[in-house]
C-alpha cells in the first residue's frame, strides 16, 4: 500500500521526530545521575553518538526506540501497512548501522548497553536502571 501522505508532508512529519533528549532518554540519565553516575552526551567522536558516553567505565549506552531500531519480540515494534516497503527497507537500515556501531565501538574497547524505550516505563525503569548499575560496577573487575 502506498504512502498516505505526499513526499513533502512524509518529510515534515519525519523531521519532527526527536533523536536527541527524547523522555525515555533523560529518564535514564536522571536515574544514572541520581546513583552518582557521571557521563558526557551524544558523542559525535565515537561511532553512532552513542547517547551516553561512561568514559571511567569505559562504557556507552544507546537507548533505542523500539520501531525505529527493530526490537524483536517487542509490542511496539510492528511495521505499518501503509507503505510497507519504505518501512522495512529504513528499520533493516537502522539495524545494519546499529551492528556496524557496535562492531566499531567494540574494537575500540568500549562496552557497549542498549536500552530499550520499552524497558524504561514506569513499570520496568528502576529494573532496567539497577540492571546498567549492576554491569556498570562490574566492568571495573
Amino acid at each position: 500500500m502506498a504512502d498516505i501522505f505526499s513526499k513533502g508532508k512524509r518529510s515534515e512529519i519525519m523531521s519532527l521526530v526527536k533523536s536527541k533528549n527524547t523522555k525515555p532518554e533523560v529518564q535514564l540519565r536522571k536515574a544514572l545521575h541520581a546513583l552518582g553516575f557521571r557521563f558526557s552526551l551524544h558523542n559525535k567522536n565515537l561511532p553512532g553518538s552513542p547517547d551516553i558516553k561512561l568514559t571511567r567505565f569505559k562504557t556507552v549506552i544507546f537507548v533505542n526506540g523500539c520501531f525505529w531500531h527493530g526490537h524483536e519480540g517487542c509490542s511496539h515494534y510492528t511495521v505499518p501497512q501503509n507503505n510497507n516497503e519504505y518501512w522495512v527497507s529504513k528499520i533493516k537500515g537502522n539495524i545494519l548501522r546499529d551492528k556496524r556501531n557496535r562492531e566499531a565501538l567494540i574494537s575500540l574497547g568500549w562496552n557497549i548497553i542498549t536500552a530499550w524505550t520499552c524497558n524504561l516505563t514506569k513499570r520496568n525503569i528502576e529494573s532496567t536502571v539497577e540492571d546498567i548499575r549492576y554491569r556498570l560496577i562490574n566492568s571495573l573487575t
